[in-house]
């Protein structure tokens, strides 16, 4: 007997906020897109907070960038060569966390605290104990070289998993690009503020540690003896670095609450990372960003790995490195909100060409290297470096978006992205500072020398000069290469979750869009 055929099967109905948005007119559509809805605004509180969360980890980093290689080689009176070992281990370790960061934080849940938050609070006391052995000097000498390769593995990794989970929090702020935008802005002063605050206060309490002093009676450039003084000193600085990270962290956590998105399960398991990896790998925007930035990140890297010893053995700025890095962070500290309007108003790939500044002024301190000119190469260099490290975390929301307006994917996406940048921008690092500190090794270069010789002089003037100029025309010749994505309208950034409710017929509609899509 035939059996009569039951209802057909109906599509699930949509909610009945994005029924009503998905039926709006594209001129209420665009009118609507042009602002953010109340609930989308970040207050003033929530973005400062934000921003602080950053700053622990730039204090370091800065701490790190102008002053670790210097007390290697000066202080811990390691060979240049196991230096380069040591810099370029630890930047290797800190890239291969970012990978392993982005797989444990996707297949995390999310608890009562959000999904991101946990990771950073559970991170910053080991961070902390880990910078702070990094500066002690242990009492042996044979196996330095191993300890501190140990230390600062240990720091860059667990620095990694600190990083990773904050600045994929960017997306999970708010759904509105424009008040991600300016999430960033505020970010990133903050953090060129705890730049400024680890060069301050690091080079300030170590100021006694270096000096001609030392070397004024000294005719043969022999190695000097390690005062116990200096050691104590980087101590005392690595110290009040391990007390800033808790309090901003527990700032962190109580200012912001994280927006889960409202297409993601619960289980964090919408997207495994392997496969979202090699989507992100073959996602052309996220390839130009990453490779551009590789350059000009590591140029960036060199540019202050090498200003203080460039100061100290290359010319006789010895008396002015404090004075001079100061410099730098406070042209970056105060450009960068002029910066975030520059690229309001005239675009991103308007506001790279800033990054190009710098070019001729470190050209012209390698072959003019007196005090006027340094101080105008270093206010020039942080006005540069201020876009430097505006730019690719403005950019990489847009890219994120752009790659979920084409794939049906809800968590994960932004660790994915963001751990895959780093780990990109961290290896390229890796490998200009070692090979860098491996020439300063083949030019002669005698740890704790008064004196350097003039092959280790010309290296210095080349990796100030010379080599950060390459790198940033490189970098700056891919970004501007062929069209990127922009970041999307208030409507564009709801598409991700209207995408499963749309019916066939909007499909050339969400294709114009796409085409749509270029950076200004």
């Amino acid at each position: 007997m035939a059996v009569p055929p039951g209802p057909a099967p109906t599509a699930e109905a949509p909610p009945p906020q994005l029924e009503a948005l998905a039926s709006e007119p594209d001129s209420v559509r665009a009118k609507r897109g042009r602002g953010d809805s109340r609930a989308d605004r970040l207050s003033f509180c929530t973005k400062v907070c934000y921003g602080i969360g950053g700053v622990p980890n730039q204090v370091a980093s800065s701490a790190t960038a102008f002053y670790l290689q210097l007390f290697l080689l000066d202080v811990a009176q390691i060979p240049a060569a196991q230096v380069s070992f040591v810099l370029f281990g630890g930047k290797v370790s800190g890239a291969a966390a970012d990978p392993v960061a982005g797989f444990l934080i996707n297949r995390s849940r999310r608890s009562t605290s959000g999904r991101l938050i946990p990771w950073v609070l559970g991170c910053t006391p080991f961070v902390a104990l880990a910078y702070f052995f990094l500066w002690f000097l242990p009492p042996f000498t044979s196996l330095r070289g191993l300890w501190y390769t140990t230390f600062y593995c240990l720091f860059q990794a667990l620095a990694t998993f600190f990083q990773v989970p904050y600045a994929a929090l960017t997306m999970l702020l708010t759904p509105s690009p424009r008040e991600r935008d300016s999430a960033t802005a505020y970010r990133m002063t903050l953090e060129m503020a705890g730049t400024l605050m680890g060069a301050t206060v690091h080079g300030l309490i170590v100021s006694g540690a270096h000096g001609p002093h030392s070397c004024e009676d000294t005719v043969v450039p022999e190695p000097a003896a390690v005062s116990p003084d200096a050691a104590c000193l980087y101590s005392i600085a690595a110290a009040v670095v391990v007390v800033i990270y808790p309090v901003c962290s527990g700032l962190l956590c109580l200012g912001v609450k994280e927006r889960p998105d409202a297409t993601a399960p619960a289980s964090g398991q919408g997207l495994s990372f392997l496969a979202g990896l090699g989507l992100t790998a073959c996602h052309p925007p996220f390839l130009k960003l990453v490779v551009s930035f590789l350059f000009i990140s590591a140029a960036v890297q060199v540019e202050q790995n090498y200003l203080v010893l460039f100061c100290t053995h290359a010319s006789r700025l010895h008396d002015h490195v404090q004075s001079l890095v100061l410099t730098i962070l406070v042209s970056a500290v105060l450009s960068t909100p002029l910066w975030e309007w520059v690229l309001q108003r005239f675009g991103k790939r308007t506001t790279a060409f800033g990054i190009c500044m710098m070019v001729p002024f470190a050209i012209l301190l390698a072959a003019v290297p007196t005090a006027p000119v340094a101080y105008v190469v270093a206010f020039v260099s942080g006005v540069s470096i201020a876009v430097s490290l505006l730019l690719p975390w403005s950019m990489l929301p847009d890219v994120v978006d752009d790659f979920q307006l084409q794939h049906r994917h809800g968590p994960g996406v932004e660790t994915i992205f963001y751990s895959s940048y780093v780990f990109f921008t961290k290896l390229s690092g890796a490998g200009a500072l070692g090979i860098s500190t491996l020439s300063l090794e083949f030019a002669g270069y005698k740890a704790g020398a008064c004196q350097q010789a003039e092959e280790v002089v010309v290296t210095l003037k080349v990796l100030i000069g010379a080599v950060p100029t390459c790198m940033i025309l490189a970098g700056l010749c891919i970004l501007m290469a062929g069209p990127a994505p922009k970041a999307p309208s208030q409507d564009t950034s709801r598409q991700p979750s209207l995408r499963r409710w749309a019916p066939a017929h909007m499909g050339t509609h969400r294709q114009a869009q796409r085409r749509a899509l270029t950076w200004e």
